[in-house]
């Protein structure tokens, strides 16, 4: 219960959206102790030879903008190429990796035209977890271009993803490359993401990370079609990036950014990376009613601060948000 919405808001988003710090806390300790696991991989004379400066901590676990429940973790483990080359002369999601010829392991997971085959290699990983003692009893299974480990124990998974680092390429920048889900390979760099987030958030002094979530949680109640997490965190970053400043209250940052979705939403949407072109994949069908609900529910949320601003009525601020944010949102009181 709350008696004002600034409170109501403060107790929802603890307790509702943000993940909870000690949860926090123990989940980088068990991802970091996966990845020591995972290092000890490379000592074996039937495995990959790996290259720890190319582990990267990537999704939404890693920038920070993870709402409840936490669900997964995803990290890259870097494999060394010892000699391994690529083209990327058919797209960004279709390059090929020519094996060394050398390495026990690549030669074990190269097609018949010396190609590495990437759900060969997926499944090596998968097979090296499966014999570690501590994850024997866990649920390993190969999923698109991840590895996922279901701890017994924890309620989150991690995805695995093995990855090359290319070099220096013509647009003078690297890439990583880790598998399509098709047995080849695709371009990616998550750091690009991560610190794209970082700079909007540095330069609205904090206020973007907490709107992302509480914009994930809005579209996630299930009452119109769902974008995907990472389309609504590049929208957003999008609008904050186009602003030079922005509200200090959150309700009305969700506000903003409800108009702005509205009135994009039927827009190209570049992803962060500048690899994979437009992102927003969305039917016809779909971005009508994502327009529909984001105007209703903006109307309501500048019903709601009248209220709260104008009225004086916290109680019907109140109330009028829990209709946008559901039972989980403080009663008034």
């Amino acid at each position: 219960m709350a008696t004002t919405v600034n409170e109501a808001f403060s107790i929802f988003m603890r307790d509702y959206v943000n993940l909870d710090p000690c949860i926090v806390k123990a989940a980088r300790s068990s991802r970091d102790n996966l990845l020591s696991n995972i290092s000890e991989f490379s000592n074996k004379d039937d495995f990959f030879n790996l290259c720890e400066k190319f582990n990267v901590h990537f999704g939404s676990f890693s920038r920070k903008t993870k709402i409840r429940p936490l669900d997964d973790i995803d990290f890259m483990v870097g494999i060394s190429a010892d000699g391994a080359t690529y083209s990327s002369s058919l797209g960004w999601d279709k390059v090929t990796i020519w094996g060394n010829g050398t390495n026990e392991s690549q030669i074990d997971c190269t097609n018949s035209d010396g190609t590495l085959n990437s759900t060969l290699v997926l499944n090596r990983f998968k097979t090296m977890l499966s014999d570690v003692r501590e994850y024997k009893q866990s649920d390993i299974k190969r999923s698109g271009s991840a590895v996922v480990l279901t701890l017994k124990s924890r309620e989150w998974n991690f995805d695995i993803v093995p990855c090359f680092r290319t070099v220096v390429e013509t647009d003078r920048k690297n890439y990583y490359l880790i598998p399509n889900g098709k047995g080849g390979w695709m371009k990616t760099e998550p750091t690009i993401e991560k610190d794209r987030i970082t700079n909007v958030n540095t330069m609205h002094v904090g206020k973007v990370l907490d709107t992302i979530r509480l914009v994930k949680f809005w579209n996630r109640r299930g009452q119109m079609p769902t974008m995907a997490s990472y389309v609504i965190e590049t929208m957003i970053l999008d609008y904050f990036e186009g602003r030079d400043e922005t509200p200090n209250y959150i309700d009305e940052r969700f506000r903003d950014v409800l108009k702005y979705i509205a009135n994009n939403i039927w827009n190209d949407i570049y992803d962060s990376k500048g690899i994979e072109g437009n992102i927003n994949t969305l039917t016809v069908k779909e971005k009508k009613k994502l327009q529909e609900r984001s105007n209703t529910d903006y109307t309501r949320i500048c019903d709601a601060i009248y209220a709260e601003t104008q009225e004086k009525d916290m109680r019907k601020a109140i109330n009028i948000w829990r209709n946008i944010l559901g039972h989980d949102f403080p009663t008034y009181g």
